[in-house]
């Protein structure tokens, strides 16, 4: 089990990409959170199983909705944390 902070840049913001990336999780079993940042990035922060995390980040990198363009993922190891089993999209 891992636990990844990721701060993604690109056109990122107004594009679906929180609401892509919930689906994505959902259907992967990542547990974890995506919020917008104030700066146009995107913070996700995603948990699970060292297999599917990596597939998560590869498929984001591929935008999660056919509108948005990533252009970096900015990845961080963090410790295990409590979602409550879920995946949430944050304000």
């Amino acid at each position: 089990m891992v636990n990844v902070q990721l701060t993604i840049t690109g056109h990122v913001q107004g594009v679906g990409f929180r609401w892509g990336t919930l689906k994505l999780a959902q259907e992967l079993g990542i547990t974890g959170f995506v919020r917008n940042q104030a700066d146009g990035t995107v913070y996700v922060e995603a948990q699970g199983s060292d297999k599917v995390v990596a597939a998560f980040i590869r498929r984001l990198a591929d935008g999660p909705t056919p509108y948005a363009i990533v252009d970096r993922i900015r990845q961080t190891a963090a410790p295990l944390a409590d979602y409550d089993d879920r995946f949430t999209v944050r304000p």
